[in-house]
């Protein structure tokens, strides 16, 4: 005969897939409990064992309803397949709506918790319009969860009540905040987001021979055309168009796979033009590559740098380390990517700088900069030598003015050069 199973199911503290968060699971249902190895998770695992205990029947499952985590972790699985361009900051959003508010009912939160999750994310140390722009994705899942009937629309009408922080008026979250959330040092006032500004021509010519070949020609190929960093890592040869010819001259015409404002209804095409300097950088990067592969490779990177490091050696290659080499290069640990992302281009540019930084004086170093500074140091550029920023919009690709007043920094220049002209004349 089988053993009938106890009414009574014993919860058992388990660790989740991402290593993160304990959790448990009764009647099938996960229950995020928090932090793992945290205080609050324990405590709440304590909780739900008394529950379980004083109800055999596990009717306080129903009762309580969608919690916050399986809503926030059913969002994720969503906003993954239909947001990708926005997940990266909705996984953080949700990340720490989880540490503070895992294992409670959705259904029971209320604009104080909002207030607090708000105070949350200015603790972690994020700026004051990112706090603003994790809190509208918090509204957003929301809003989703709404649309599903798995959370009332109360929850979201109470959530759109606390209002954006504003310049200069954050407060410092209160003691016991801090504590609940598991945060004892931080920020208590959310920073304001710096002003990216456009890097000199000088600090970028200084910074391309520390750099290997296909970086250097991704950065004076963004220099020269003002792309967005993501459209030069995501060059495919197949996107460029080569037979264009504009009043007997060549022109190729790179035309994205995807760009930001694909988004929009009346099917807004991003073109770009590549005058005859573009092209001669590209040209070799295109060699022995078909239609689907990516022009500039982090593959191709490593092959250079290990042909740099080959050259600079000065003593003989040991057989133990050929031998390692060829096993390695059967079985790789780590597997190169075919494309560069955001983060890694921008890291690759502060390593070269620096590792030159430590052979150059202190009177000689080279600030650092990011890409998405080129972008508009070449909007500056345009605007200065045209003098209209409509031309630079549309050299930018951008579809507002005010959008492209933020990319251009060229009204302090042409100031100065007023200033120095009327001193001239004044002479």
């Amino acid at each position: 005969m089988t053993k009938k199973r106890p009414q009574i199911s014993t919860p058992t503290l388990r660790m989740s897939k991402d290593r993160d968060y304990a959790c448990t699971y009764l009647k099938g249902k996960k229950i995020q409990l928090g932090r793992w190895g945290s205080p609050e998770a324990d405590a709440k695992f304590r909780q739900l064992q008394i529950q379980v205990c004083t109800d055999p029947t596990l009717g306080f499952l129903n009762q309580q309803g969608l919690t916050v985590d399986n809503l926030s972790l059913a969002y994720l699985d969503y906003a993954k397949e239909h947001d990708p361009s926005h997940y990266h900051g909705i996984k953080t959003a949700v990340k720490i709506f989880m540490e503070g508010f895992a294992g409670q009912a959705a259904n029971s939160l209320d604009s104080r918790h909002f207030v607090q999750l708000q105070k949350m994310y200015v603790q972690h140390g994020h700026t004051r319009t990112y706090c603003n722009m994790l809190m509208t994705y918090i509204r957003a899942m929301l809003k989703w969860g709404a649309l599903r009937k798995l959370v009332s629309a109360v929850v979201l009408a109470e959530a759109k009540l606390v209002t954006g922080l504003k310049k200069g008026r954050t407060k410092a979250p209160e003691k016991k905040i801090r504590k609940d959330a598991g945060l004892k040092k931080g920020r208590t006032k959310a920073p304001e987001k710096k002003i990216r500004k456009d890097v000199p021509d000088e600090v970028i010519n200084r910074t391309l021979p520390h750099l290997l070949p296909t970086l250097r020609s991704m950065v004076q190929l963004q220099r020269n055309t003002g792309m967005r960093p993501s459209e030069v890592f995501r060059m495919k040869a197949g996107e460029i168009d080569m037979e264009n010819v504009v009043d007997g001259v060549v022109i190729w015409l790179y035309v994205p796979g995807t760009h930001k404002n694909e988004w929009r209804e009346d099917d807004y095409a991003r073109v770009i033009p590549l005058a005859k300097q573009e092209q001669d950088i590209l040209t070799p990067r295109l060699v022995g590559k078909t239609d689907n592969d990516y022009i500039f490779s982090p593959k191709d990177t490593m092959k250079e740098r290990y042909a740099r490091d080959a050259a600079k050696r000065k003593s003989k290659i040991q057989p133990s380390q050929v031998q390692r080499k060829e096993c390695s290069a059967k079985k790789p640990k780590r597997k190169d990517r075919d494309c560069y992302d955001k983060n890694s281009y921008n890291r690759a540019i502060n390593y070269a700088i620096t590792a030159a930084n430590k052979r150059l004086p202190d009177n000689e170093k080279i600030p650092l900069w990011t890409p998405y500074q080129l972008r508009h140091a070449a909007v500056t550029a345009i605007t200065l030598a045209t003098g209209s920023l409509d031309i630079a919009r549309a050299f930018a690709g951008q579809k507002s003015l005010n959008t492209t007043v933020i990319y251009n920094h060229a009204d302090l220049k042409i100031a100065i050069d007023q200033a120095v002209k009327r001193s001239k004349e004044s002479e």
